[in-house]
């Protein structure tokens, strides 16, 4: 049957429900899909959809998150498309909305993480997996609370310096894990860093993403020469990708916050 539902954005989208062909065009949407008991359903994904790993390379990529193949989208025949405000540009939803349902998802904090799990679940005619889901997420986070402390700040590029800055999913994170992130003062969702910038911003706790900037050990030393008080600390981004990522994060942040001796 058709039903029509308003996504994330306030757009009414109208599609078979419940979609048996489904496209996602996020790698956490994607990861959200397998996690509600959707592998059947999805045929189409990313490049960079990777979780879960095998399965998801069954799928057949038809995009990235910049960019499309419209006509391998078209001959898969998706009931359902589903995107997400920063991932998607609003060019892609413009053309692929030309020829099939889309639906936006925008995932900027914790909560809203939560929210998309449950509307995807609504979506998809998954909402007891969805809620199951998002019970055990909040469990795990729970278990973190009161564990630290202090200033923390999230790199994510090299030449230029840039990190999670305010509204991002990425700062709710630090904010939910108990730390404050002193980039929040500063314009922008990603801004650009100085050396004067690090030094001003004083953070406890300098993590170094492995993504999209493969961050190592061997960069360390460059940020103890800028900031000789902080610890800096090498973490795998993925773990800070909404989605099911999150549940298997919180055994992860309680490894590595034991290392933050703020």
């Amino acid at each position: 049957m058709e039903r029509t539902v308003q996504d994330a954005l306030g757009r009414s989208v109208t599609y078979t429900y419940p979609p048996k062909r489904i496209i996602s065009l996020c790698p956490g949407i994607t990861d959200t899909l397998f996690a509600l008991d959707l592998q059947e359903e999805i045929v189409g994904r990313t490049r960079f959809c990777i979780h879960p790993s095998p399965a998801v390379l069954d799928v057949k990529a038809v995009a990235g998150t910049k960019d499309i193949k419209l006509d391998a989208i078209l001959q898969l025949k998706p009931d359902l498309i589903i995107a997400e405000k920063e991932e998607n540009t609003k060019e892609i939803v413009e053309a692929l909305e030309q020829h099939l349902p889309v639906y936006v998802a925008e995932v900027q904090c914790v909560q809203e993480a939560y929210s998309m799990i449950e509307d995807i679940g609504d979506v998809t005619d998954r909402r007891n997996e969805a809620r199951s889901l998002i019970s055990k997420i909040q469990a795990g986070f729970h278990s973190l609370q009161g564990l630290t402390s202090g200033n923390a700040m999230y790199v994510i590029w090299k030449k230029p310096y840039m990190a999670a800055g305010r509204t991002t999913y990425i700062d709710s994170l630090l904010e939910t894990l108990g730390f404050s992130n002193p980039i929040r003062v500063l314009p922008g969702r990603y801004p650009e860093l100085t050396t004067h910038d690090f030094q001003s911003a004083n953070p406890d706790l300098v993590l170094l993403a492995s993504e999209p900037y493969p961050f190592k050990e061997k960069h360390v030393p460059e940020f103890q020469e800028m900031l000789p008080n902080a610890t800096i600390l090498p973490i795998d981004g993925e773990m800070f990708w909404y989605g099911p990522r999150m549940l298997e994060a919180t055994s992860y942040f309680k490894e590595w916050l034991s290392k933050a001796t703020l």
